[in-house]
């Protein structure tokens, strides 16, 4: 948590300050809010929102002309939703390994979407931190026990099929769908993207983003994808029947299809793209797996003696993906055909392997990765 005290800052030196700060402490959204005393500064820091500051109004309204300007948004309206983005550069230092000597200092660029919103005592703000340094990880990095990251790699190395991963807003789905797409650059397959917006930059790939207001959506998207000869295709959510069942298609003509959808567990994913209206003799041949997973904070080295308290938020200093993988079976796939209740799949999904978040969780715990309040917290 930094110590720094930001109510002595004018805007061009908070907004600055933050940035820095963000990188440093991994931070992956500030929030801005005005209120009846003044603006709450908060940040969201290993997934838990935390209170920084409250700042004069005078400073945020010069703080909020500075990112407006820098997001290309209009400065003039203040009564209606704006969207926007820009980049700042991170300084980069090292050492050389064979020879010691310095290396020349050099820079990464990190993304910042910027969304405002009309409210009671002003615009509100929130500036969500995308740097790539911590975006895109390889799967071993992530958390995932060595049997999800084996399943996970053999099954991006399939010809054909729909793989997705599920689970809310800030749960980590597009570091792993990245994740995923890196182990497999450069082996001969052409990989294109679908997203709302691009992230990260991914070398050795295409990647396009959904124009909404020019009629450019997921579903019109990958039909248009689909006369780009891929190989993989990566569609950052299914929101709806026309992209449920174009990427289905997609995947049952022999490419490889990720995506993206809102459920609380992997089973409940089949349920869900049932009730969108999506035909479980596409759904059946079409899905090979379903991951589900959530972001749990890990115990700093000094805490795991169990001598710090759980509900502090500095006994953690990181975080970790806790996984739930279902495989669609033979078995699996015969009672998607009949309907079956989601109880009834997961049931045969355990019989087939299948462990849950909780499962997996007991595991973390056992090992003094994190507590079981933290997992309790994340997993309901």
């Amino acid at each position: 948590m930094s110590h720094i005290d930001f109510t002595t800052l004018d805007g061009e030196h908070l907004l600055a300050t933050l940035q820095k700060e963000a990188v440093l402490e991994h931070v992956s959204d500030l929030h801005l809010s005005p209120q009846k005393d003044g603006v709450r500064l908060e940040w969201r820091l290993h997934g838990i929102l935390l209170t920084l500051a409250t700042i004069s109004p005078p400073v945020y309204v010069d703080f909020l002309r500075r990112v407006k300007f820098q997001a290309k948004l209009k400065l003039n309206l203040t009564d209606i939703p704006q969207d926007g983005q820009y980049t700042f550069a991170v300084p980069i230092s090292g050492v050389l390994p064979a020879t010691g000597n310095p290396q020349p200092a050099t820079t990464r660029t990190v993304n910042v979407r910027v969304a405002t919103l009309p409210s009671r005592f002003g615009e509100s703000l929130t500036l969500r931190i995308l740097d790539p340094e911590h975006g895109i990880r390889p799967l071993q990095e992530i958390g995932f026990p060595e049997d999800i990251v084996k399943s996970l790699k053999e099954l991006v190395e399939v010809p054909n099929g729909l793989v997705l991963v599920t689970g809310p807003t800030g749960s980590g789905k597009t570091t792993t769908l990245y994740a995923l797409l890196s182990t497999i650059v450069g082996k001969e397959r052409n990989i294109i993207t679908l997203e709302d917006p691009v992230e990260y930059e991914l070398p050795g790939i295409v990647q396009s983003e959904i124009d909404p207001e020019h009629d450019f959506t997921f579903a019109s998207g990958l039909r248009s994808i689909l006369r780009h000869d891929p190989d993989v295709i990566l569609v950052g959510e299914i929101r709806d029947l026309e992209t449920a069942q174009t990427a289905i298609n997609a995947s049952l003509t022999g490419h490889l299809v990720l995506s993206t959808l809102h459920t609380n567990s992997a089973i409940e994913a089949i349920p869900r793209l049932l009730s969108m209206g999506v035909s479980p003799y596409t759904l059946a041949p079409a899905l090979r797996a379903v991951l589900a997973q959530r972001l749990v904070r890990t115990l700093t080295p000094e805490c795991k003696n169990g001598s710090c308290d759980p509900n502090a938020h500095d006994s953690y200093g990181g975080q970790m993906a806790i996984p739930e993988l279902l495989m669609v079976t033979p078995a699996v796939q015969q009672l998607i055909l009949s309907l079956s209740e989601a109880s009834t799949i997961e049931a045969q999904a355990k019989k087939d392997g299948f462990k849950t978040m909780k499962e997996w969780g007991a595991e973390i715990i056992a090992r003094k990765e994190s507590t079981a309040e933290e997992v309790a917290r994340v997993t309901g």
